[in-house]
């Protein structure tokens, strides 16, 4: 790993992950440096665990929240500590272990050598993928497309990306959505309207069961609902932008 870098920094959300944080954060800072976690009010022991392994690494910086506020507004507080120090980019990825450690060099380069642009993840699924959750992305990124008048977006519920922070900060800060599950398909299609170019890279994932540490905040019925809300907003969003994206679909641009 080269030296720490002063620009492009990771991000990692973080709530009740397990023991499996600590293999996550590992691979990671093989990968970057620095490395940041913001805990966002976890109750399973591995806000300690993880200020203990920061204690013994200066590239890695864990910020605790007091209160589950979701994955979008623990992500909203990173971006803020991240600009407050001169940062101009971020990777956010899973504190899971399922997103692809031997990624980040590349979606960091790919990231440098287009700073304008926000570089989205493609998942590439093995056989540990559920069914349900491979087929059930399918109607996300339908939306999300159509949203964006086919602007580009790989795949809308993937969160394994690296974010301009000026652009994100302030659309975030513009308004009060984006703060739980709906972070991550609000965040690439509110982007894509603003102008931010999309570069979309392919990058593995993995399930893992829960005798291997794997642990889900996905809820069904509950998530889907939000998931159904947010594209309400957006479509309606869509309506009042047509014009404008149809003429960026006329031009290429």
């Amino acid at each position: 790993m080269s030296e720490a870098s002063i620009t492009h920094l990771l991000l990692i959300p973080s709530y009740n992950p397990g023991p499996k944080v600590y293999e996550t954060v590992a691979l990671a800072r093989r990968q970057w440096d620095p490395v940041w976690i913001v805990v966002d009010g976890s109750t399973d022991g591995t806000a300690a665990g993880l200020e203990a392994l920061a204690a013994k690494d200066s590239g890695l910086r864990v910020f605790q929240r007091s209160n589950n506020q979701g994955k979008g507004a623990a992500v909203l507080f990173g971006l803020d500590q991240a600009a407050s120090q001169g940062y101009t980019h971020v990777l956010t990825m899973d504190s899971d272990g399922q997103h692809p450690m031997d990624a980040i060099p590349a979606f960091m380069a790919a990231s440098l050598q287009n700073p304008e642009a926000m570089i989205l993840g493609v998942p590439v699924f093995d056989a540990s993928a559920p069914a349900l959750r491979v087929k059930g992305r399918r109607v996300s990124n339908w939306w999300a497309n159509l949203e964006t008048l086919g602007g580009g977006i790989g795949d809308s519920l993937f969160g394994f990306r690296v974010y301009p922070i000026a652009p994100l900060r302030q659309l975030m800060h513009s308004q009060r959505w984006m703060r739980r599950f709906d972070f991550d398909p609000e965040a690439a299609v509110r982007m894509s309207w603003r102008g931010v170019r999309i570069i979309n890279m392919p990058a593995t994932v993995r399930y893992f069961r829960a005798d291997e540490g794997g642990i889900s905040h996905f809820r069904y019925l509950r998530d889907n609902l939000l998931l159904t809300w947010m594209h309400t907003r957006l479509f309606f969003g869509f309506l009042v932008r047509f014009p404008v994206l149809l003429w960026r679909y006329w031009s290429g641009r």
